[in-house]
C-alpha cells in the first residue's frame, strides 16, 4: 500500500509519542497504556477524517508499528481497530480517558465496548470491575446476568435502621436477583438442595455475592435460652464490618420470614458482634417476592434486613422456546422409535 508523505510524517509523530511513553518507563502500567491507546485512537480518527484513507490504513499502520516496536504487543490490525472504536465510544462525552476506564485492563475495556452501547452503563461496569476486582471472565459473567439491573430491585429497610453512610454501602452491596444457575438445579429445588449446592460451590457463590463477603458457616448454631437455632448461611462483610445473616426460602416471600430474621439478628448482635462491629444485616433470599408485601413486612422492623430473589436457571430466549420439543413430543418420538425397532 502506497501512501503520501503526510502519512510518513504522521507515522513519525506516532513513533515519537510511543517512544516518549517508553521513556517515562510507564508503558507497562495500565493507566499509561490506556492513555497511549487514547492518543493513538484520537490520531487515527483525526487522520482518517482529514484524508482519504480508509480502514486499509490500519493494516499498514499495524505493520509499521510492529516493525518499529517489536517488543510491544497490541499493534495488530484487529487491536488498532478496537482502539479506534474504543476512543470513538468514549470521545462522544469525554476529552480524556474517563477515570473508571483507566483503572481497568485493556481486555476488560475491549469486552465492554463490544457488549455495551451506552457510555454511562459502560462506566458503571468499569467502576464495578475496579471496585469488585473482577477478572475478565467474571466481568463477562456479570454482563450476561445483567448485574446492573440486579442492583436496583432489592427491598430493604436500611435507610431507617442504619446510619446514612452504612445504609448506602449496604444498599450497594445487596442485589436482586442473585443468579444461582451455576448450581445446575431446577426451579423446584428444595432449600436443602440449594444450601448444599451453595456450600459446594462456595467460591462461585462468593463471586455472585460480591466483593467483601467472607464465609463463616452453614447451619450456624446460636443458643437462645434452652433452644438451639441454626442460621442457614452466615458471612462477615469486610467493608461493611458486620455479620451478614442469610436465610434461604424455596418459595415466595412470607411476612413471617422478616420476624424470624429480626430474631436471628438480635441473637447475632448479642452473642457474636464485637464492640467495633457495625449492626448485623439480614438477607432473605426467596424464589419470588411481592415488593409491596415485602416493604410492609420490613416497615416496623428495627434490624436492617434486605429481601432479594434468586434464579436457578436462566430463561431461554423466546425464539428458542417454541423450537424445543415438549415432554409429550419427546415421549411420542421415543415410542415411535421403539415400534420401528
Amino acid at each position: 500500500m502506497l501512501l503520501d508523505n503526510s502519512y510518513k510524517e504522521w507515522f513519525e509523530q506516532l513513533k515519537s509519542k510511543i517512544q516518549s511513553a517508553q521513556l517515562k518507563a510507564a508503558i507497562a502500567v495500565n493507566s499509561q497504556l490506556l492513555q497511549l491507546y487514547w492518543e493513538l485512537g484520537k490520531d487515527i480518527v483525526k487522520k482518517q477524517e482529514q484524508s482519504s484513507w480508509g480502514d486499509s490504513v490500519l493494516e499498514q499502520l499495524s505493520i509499521d508499528l510492529r516493525l518499529s516496536f517489536p517488543d510491544i504487543t497490541g499493534f495488530s490490525k484487529r487491536n488498532l481497530y478496537a482502539i479506534r472504536q474504543w476512543y470513538l465510544f468514549y470521545a462522544q462525552q469525554f476529552e480524556f480517558v474517563p477515570q473508571p476506564v483507566a483503572q481497568i485492563p485493556w481486555g476488560h475495556n475491549r469486552l465492554l465496548i463490544t457488549k455495551i452501547k451506552d457510555v454511562e452503563l459502560a462506566l458503571f461496569y468499569a467502576n464495578e470491575t475496579f471496585t469488585q476486582g473482577w477478572s475478565r471472565d467474571q466481568l463477562e459473567m456479570q454482563l450476561r446476568s445483567n448485574y446492573f439491573e440486579s442492583k436496583k430491585n432489592a427491598v430493604t429497610n436500611f435507610s431507617t435502621t442504619l446510619p446514612k453512610d452504612q445504609s448506602q454501602l449496604a444498599k450497594e452491596t445487596i442485589r436482586n436477583p442473585y443468579n444461582f444457575d451455576f448450581l445446575g438445579l431446577e426451579q423446584d429445588a428444595l432449600e436443602k438442595e440449594i444450601e448444599n449446592g451453595l456450600e459446594h460451590h462456595i467460591t462461585r457463590f462468593l463471586i455472585e455475592l460480591g466483593k467483601g463477603f467472607s464465609f463463616v458457616g452453614r447451619q450456624y448454631p446460636v443458643q437462645i435460652s434452652e433452644t438451639e437455632y441454626f442460621i442457614d448461611l452466615l458471612f462477615y462483610h469486610l467493608q461493611l464490618r458486620c455479620y451478614i445473616v442469610i436465610e434461604l426460602k424455596s418459595g415466595k416471600f412470607k411476612p413471617e420470614y422478616a420476624g424470624k430474621m429480626n430474631f436471628y439478628l438480635s441473637a447475632v448482635d448479642s452473642q457474636m458482634k464485637h464492640t467495633t462491629d457495625q449492626p448485623s444485616i439480614g438477607l432473605i433470599l426467596c424464589k419470588t417476592k411481592d415488593s409491596i408485601e415485602a416493604e410492609y413486612a420490613l416497615r416496623d422492623m428495627n434490624k436492617p434486613i434486605g429481601i432479594s430473589e434468586y434464579t436457578l436457571t436462566q430463561n431461554l430466549p423466546k425464539e428458542f422456546e417454541s423450537s424445543l420439543p415438549t415432554v409429550n413430543q419427546l415421549e411420542n418420538q421415543l415410542n415411535s422409535l421403539d415400534k420401528k425397532d
